[in-house]
């Protein structure tokens, strides 16, 4: 059983931060010393699909003595377009997640395969060690690594650019159906909120009638409102919808690296979710 801190409404925290686990720079040691030297009270690291990763990270959480929550960023999709979502507090060892998140890797893992023989094809050749190096890397980083070595050896300088050729070669996001993770996010004990509703371009751009159309297919427990892509608007109107469907929220700056620095949220913010989790925000 976690013995978590009582916070107080100002305490710094950010629930939404990724390492070089997953697609970010920091590495978990670098992340961890910046998070500790800013004061931070308490932090989740959501490196995308790497449930696999969550022990160790709890393990380093204790030896920096900063609370961490057990959480990850699984790619879904819904209707057929890309919805991230956040899952909270499942056991790193035992839980519903790992199976759904490994079969993203393997089919991450695949399509980087055909996408490399696809530019063959094409008369675009890569060096084949090169191919065995991108295919460790975790699967979040595979797609822009293979960008970086196209424009390495010359190819995708100009036009077409290197996107444009790894979409026509067969590229694309490999997810899993937000229904099955959100079921296994619950079958683990552990909270299922949409990330970024209101990010736009390749993800669903969420308004109320879309909430409406997802919750009525599947029991999200809610999203998060505090983003830094997020206008004052969407922020309220999200506020508005989480107060009257009595659905958590969540405060995440979606850190990758130094370039991008965790936002010190205040942790009344996401007071709801946290007490969902057992940890009590004195508003007092």
């Amino acid at each position: 059983m976690v013995s978590w801190p009582v916070l107080a409404a100002d305490a710094a925290i950010d629930l939404q931060m990724h390492t070089t686990y997953s697609d970010g720079t920091w590495t978990p040691e670098q992340l961890f010393d910046y998070l500790v030297s800013e004061q931070f009270a308490l932090i989740a690291i959501t490196d995308h699909d790497r449930v696999d990763t969550a022990s160790a990270l709890q393990q380093l959480a204790a030896e920096k003595q900063l609370p961490l929550l057990t959480a990850v960023e699984m790619s879904t999709s819904w209707r057929g377009e890309l919805t991230d979502v956040l899952c909270y507090g499942f056991d790193p060892k035992h839980n519903e997640l790992q199976g759904l998140a490994q079969d993203i890797v393997y089919r991450q893992r695949e399509n980087t395969r055909e996408v490399w023989e696809n530019l063959r094809k094409r008369n675009i050749f890569l060096p084949d060690d090169e191919l065995d190096a991108l295919l460790v890397k975790p699967s979040a980083q595979q797609p822009q690594e293979l960008i970086n070595l196209l424009r390495k050896h010359g190819y995708g300088i100009g036009e077409p650019s290197a996107v444009a050729l790894i979409e026509d070669a067969g590229f694309r996001w490999a997810t899993n159906d937000i229904a099955a993770v959100t079921d296994a996010t619950h079958r683990s004990g552990a909270v299922c909120l949409i990330a970024h509703p209101g990010r736009g371009g390749e993800y669903t751009c969420y308004n109320t009638a879309l909430l409406d159309e997802l919750r009525g297919e599947v029991p999200i427990d809610g999203f998060e409102v505090y983003y830094p892509a997020h206008t004052p608007e969407q922020i309220a109107m999200y506020l508005e919808y989480a107060r009257k469907h009595n659905l958590l929220t969540s405060s995440g700056s979606d850190s990758h690296g130094p370039g991008k620095k965790p936002i010190k949220y205040r942790a009344e913010l996401s007071r709801h979710l946290l007490e969902r989790l057992g940890i009590h925000v004195s508003l007092s």
